[in-house]
């Protein structure tokens, strides 16, 4: 019987091994095929571009031009850094050296490095930050990774409103990002932490999808949580952090 027992134990590992493996190779294969196709999209464009702009004798058609060959080569440039970031997370090669940090201030010098994009775009964002200094166990850059990603996410998808926030209660720590949304019932809150979901998928194509789901790998990282939920017409992210007594 004890022989009959190991002998299923060990089979049932075998089969657990194998699933994980069948699921893993599913895994890269969705992804090579999805980073395909969201980078065939920018190459395309570029390539169109450069073609009209070799072909254009203005000079003021062939700045313009320029221009749009630029903004396609930092959007290219951004998918990549954000494949390159998923693939460490998930491959357990990023690590996140974690020190006390106060998250007020990395909060502020996040939002404020916002402040041209959103002038230009005539969003007005409103800002709430306690006055109190929070403290968390966290990585800096982790953090504002996290914040950059929420903000881009609002800036990609969103309406010219987004809002901002971040208070304690008790020994919690809440950071808030929401954004005004165009139709809410377009998003499923269940999948957006998933790699490459796009609730509008017809106006993503500057984006990788991978954002929210490197969002979610840090905060789980820095021992937070995070979620997401529709409130009226607007898209809400909430974290939150252990407060840690500054030392």
């Amino acid at each position: 019987a004890r022989l009959a027992a190991d002998i299923n134990s060990i089979t049932d590992g075998l089969n657990k091994a194998v699933a994980n493996e069948v699921k893993s190779e599913r895994l890269k294969s969705e992804l090579i095929s999805n980073v395909s196709h969201d980078i065939r999209t920018p190459l395309t464009s570029l390539d169109g571009y450069v073609q009209l702009m070799e072909n254009c004798e203005s000079p003021m058609e062939q700045k313009q031009y320029m221009k749009i060959i630029q903004e396609r080569i930092t959007s290219l440039k951004a998918m990549l850094e954000e494949l390159f970031t998923f693939t460490k997370l998930k491959n357990d090669t990023l690590h996140l050296e974690l020190t006390t940090c106060c998250i007020n201030k990395i909060v502020k010098s996040t939002i404020f490095s916002y402040y041209n994009e959103w002038t230009a775009r005539g969003i007005k964002p409103e800002i709430h930050i306690s006055e109190e200094l929070l403290f968390i166990k966290g990585n800096e850059p982790g953090i504002r990774r996290v914040l950059q990603n929420l903000i881009k996410n609002g800036l990609d998808h969103g309406q010219k409103k987004i809002s901002i926030a971040l208070f304690s209660m008790q020994e919690q720590i809440f950071l808030q990002v929401k954004n005004q949304v165009e139709d809410a019932k377009e998003i499923d809150v269940s999948q957006v932490f998933e790699r490459f979901y796009k609730a509008d998928e017809a106006r993503s194509k500057t984006s990788s999808g991978l954002g929210l789901s490197i969002a979610r790998e840090l905060v789980l990282r820095m021992d937070g949580e995070i979620q997401a939920r529709i409130e009226g017409q607007e898209f809400c992210v909430e974290i939150v952090f252990p407060k840690n007594e500054f030392s």
